[in-house]
């Protein structure tokens, strides 16, 4: 039995989230250009058994059926990314008709369910024609960005009313320019500050063409993970404290506050770090309407000799871990949204990825797959929400992260996150039991989350 007390505010939006690369396939299909994952997944030992996106979920020719069974599920909105390169096959000048035309017909289908699109411009398939010339390094990449987004604005704005402009900066540049394990796989200190501060002025110049063009809102999504020391040792509280500038506080500060957080230089790139122009800080630090949070995990950090922080992360004895080795830590995400109601007021905010993988079978067994550990994270982070939002915290949505079963980055198709199980070899989609639980959890406007779980 459920109880209207403990239901979610009004106007609440309850959704799920997907991105290009990991459900579309067809990667060059209609005149589409190459992306960087396109590269990089077809280089050999950069994926786990070389697995591409040249398939994934065949969403591309799959739409109508997956938004068909987002509304046998109930969701109230779909947030998903656009691949640039199928709308700028060169990533500037000529527009790909056909590419804009896909994304134009699942708003369209979206809409005529009721569901509401949340648009993410950049979830890291950077076209490959501008990687060519020096993709997040080059400076230009403020301005084709805005080139880009100005094509999406003009064509959707209005059917459309959510935009975000990057998906996790933090992830674009720590896997693929720190650590080269994400496309385009480089590793230099040297380069990853560039990077960045790049993407956060492509982001304020891409909010810059929305206010001249859009009329609804724009925001931008982050990753964050709650830092918490090992021991209360001064190397430990000190490690802690700059793993949480460098992924927590490096992407907001500088977008809301318009600096960044000074353990940047000072404690962690050091001569790596350049010195910026105050205009790229008037540019970057643009009102927005929004923020979205990603949230999977916390991390327990000890000092050690590691560069750039010098902190690395300690397993805890006890607990659940998802398969990508990510410990369940529902307080972290309660934890999060009151330090950045603390920090940077309180934005209207959207948790816009939460999920997990676990073990699910390759075939659904008789129409069926159990997920009783995808319930039960599912189940603790909306109760994380809902504490968060007796704290003060104004939280406007929760996107379940994945949809469906998809390419997992370099992990290829080994980790499956989707509440949708798919089935790599016929494409067959099942709802899990856990898409059965959300999607009470959406028909009572999360009451339904404080019952126990039917097993």
């Amino acid at each position: 039995m459920t109880s209207n007390a403990r239901r979610f505010p009004e106007g609440f939006l309850w959704g799920a989230a997907t991105a290009a690369h990991q459900i579309e396939g067809s990667p060059m299909a209609d005149g589409a250009g190459p992306s960087i994952w396109t590269r990089f997944a077809h280089t050999p030992g950069m994926t786990v058994n070389g697995d591409t996106g040249d398939v994934a979920c065949d969403h591309y020719n799959r739409m109508k059926d997956d938004v068909a069974l987002m509304a046998e599920l109930g969701l109230k909105a779909y947030r998903f990314s656009v691949s640039w390169s199928r709308i700028l096959p060169d990533g500037t000048g000529r527009v790909n008709q056909k590419g804009l035309d896909f994304y134009s017909r699942l708003v369209d289908e979206l809409l005529a369910k009721g569901i509401e699109p949340l648009l993410t411009l950049y979830h890291w398939d950077l076209p490959a024609a501008l990687d060519d010339r020096g993709g997040w390094l080059n400076r230009d990449i403020a301005q084709w960005f805005a080139e880009y987004g100005s094509v999406l604005y003009r064509a959707l704005d209005g059917r459309v009313k959510k935009w975000v402009t990057l998906n996790e900066p933090w992830v674009v540049t720590d896997g693929g320019y720190l650590h080269g394990a994400l496309a385009p796989g480089h590793r230099s200190k040297y380069e990853t500050p560039i990077a960045t501060h790049n993407l956060m002025r492509a982001h304020g110049a891409a909010v810059q063409a929305y206010r001249e063009i859009g009329k609804h809102e724009i925001g931008l999504v982050v990753n964050i993970e709650p830092k918490y020391p090992n021991t209360q040792s001064p190397e430990d509280l000190a490690a802690t404290k700059r793993a949480h500038a460098y992924m927590n506080e490096q992407y907001l500060d500088v977008a809301l506050l318009g600096k960044y957080p000074p353990e940047l230089k000072n404690e962690i790139f050091g001569d790596a770090w350049p010195e910026w122009a105050d205009e790229d800080y008037a540019l970057i630090k643009q009102k927005l309407d929004f923020i979205g949070i990603n949230y999977y995990t916390r991390s327990v950090t000890e000092a050690t000799d590691s560069y750039p922080l010098k902190a690395g992360a300690v397993r805890q004895k006890l607990g659940t871990y998802t398969e990508t080795g990510w410990e369940v830590f529902p307080q972290g995400l309660t934890d999060l949204l009151v330090w950045a109601k603390d920090r940077y007021g309180n934005i209207p905010t959207y948790i816009t990825e939460n999920g997990a993988a676990f073990f699910d079978p390759a075939v659904a067994e008789e129409g069926r797959v159990r997920d009783p550990l995808r319930m039960g994270y599912l189940k603790k982070h909306l109760t994380a929400i809902r504490n968060a939002i007796d704290q003060g915290c104004d939280i406007r949505g929760y996107m379940v992260w994945s949809l469906l079963d998809n390419l997992e980055w370099s992990l290829g198709y080994s980790k499956r996150f989707g509440i949708v199980h798919v089935n790599y070899g016929t494409q067959e989609r099942t709802p899990k039991d856990s898409a059965r639980w959300y999607s009470k959890a959406i028909q009572t406007h999360g009451a339904s989350v404080d019952d126990p779980l039917p097993y």
